[in-house]
């Protein structure tokens, strides 16, 4: 089974304002409410490609209610953690302009709301993959992706780490399956500028050499590289087309990369066909950026076919 962990899940208020005045009343020329969160994402991009999947996330208030409910109404299965204070996000996305937006907190998420977080991780089974993708509240330490680890190394169980700064980094002594930093964040980690993409795969290796056997490194328009297990790196342009929302496009590409590397029964195969995987991640993310919502498995499979089948 794969499961995703948001620990700050949303809805995603997407709207289209022609001329955004500061200062002044603006109204929306469109309008619509998507449920949000990476690791949501991630889940439903999985879904969409047929990959049986179960989100884990936690939920406050009405707008928590909401978002479990649309979890469930699009038919992901799911263990939603209540909170009883605060309420769950809602981040505002100004959808056609430069991609503005402003993100919520989110509510604090006590200490036994963790422990029992971390109680249904222990149930977890060999040859499970978990995914950790997202950000958390300011509430939590930045260990809790790497104390989530430690739980499951005991277990022959697969992580994707979808993350930044610290709480990626805490993790990479774990080995994760796969990390997904984008360029920005890659130059975050090691505090350095790149310039071409040589100097992108050195230090992408780098993460390989700390701990990380998978990285995936997303450059929005320029495409995408991953350095695998064995050190041998792929690299594509993006697939041709026009951006309408690249929100949940990064997500998008971890479901598709995780599905490629699955058999139909959600097995993680043996021997990983990375050069498919790869493309098949980079192409459900191109697919999400090209649409107004995540893709779907017909449009991620026609992006495919259409980029790497010529």
């Amino acid at each position: 089974m794969i499961y995703t962990i948001t620990f700050n899940p949303s809805l995603d208020l997407n709207l289209t304002i022609d001329d955004l005045k500061i200062s002044h009343t603006n109204r929306a020329k469109t309008e619509e409410l998507l449920l949000g969160g990476k690791g949501i994402n991630v889940s439903t991009v999985l879904k969409n490609l047929g990959m049986d999947n179960t989100a884990i996330f936690y939920a406050a208030g009405f707008t928590g209610d909401e978002i479990e409910k649309r979890v469930h109404d699009f038919g992901i299965k799911s263990e939603c953690i209540k909170l009883e204070d605060g309420l769950s996000r809602i981040n505002v996305k100004i959808k056609n302009i430069d991609g503005t937006e402003i993100n919520g907190l989110g509510p604090n998420i006590p200490s036994e709301k963790v422990d029992e977080l971390l109680e249904k991780l222990k149930k977890l089974k060999d040859g499970d993959v978990l995914i950790l993708a997202g950000s958390i509240p300011s509430s939590m330490p930045n260990t809790i992706y790497s104390d989530i680890l430690n739980i499951v190394s005991a277990k022959d169980i697969k992580v994707v780490v979808d993350a930044t700064g610290e709480l990626l980094l805490n993790t990479l002594k774990y080995e994760p399956f796969l990390i997904k930093p984008n360029k920005n964040e890659l130059e975050e980690i090691f505090e350095v500028t790149l310039k071409d993409k040589e100097s992108i795969i050195s230090y992408a290796k780098k993460l390989k050499d700390i701990g990380a056997r998978n990285v995936l490194i997303s450059m929005a328009g320029d495409g995408a590289l991953l350095v695998a297990n064995d050190y041998k790196v792929y690299e594509s342009e993006a697939p041709a087309g026009k951006v309408i929302n690249a929100v949940g496009a990064g997500d998008s590409m971890v479901a598709g990369f995780v599905a490629g590397c699955m058999n139909d029964e959600g097995i993680l195969l043996d021997d990983i066909d990375y050069k498919y995987a790869f493309r098949l991640g980079l192409s459900a993310g191109s697919a999400s950026a090209f649409s107004s919502d995540l893709a779907t498995k017909e449009e991620i499979i026609n992006l495919y076919k259409k980029t790497y089948e010529k």
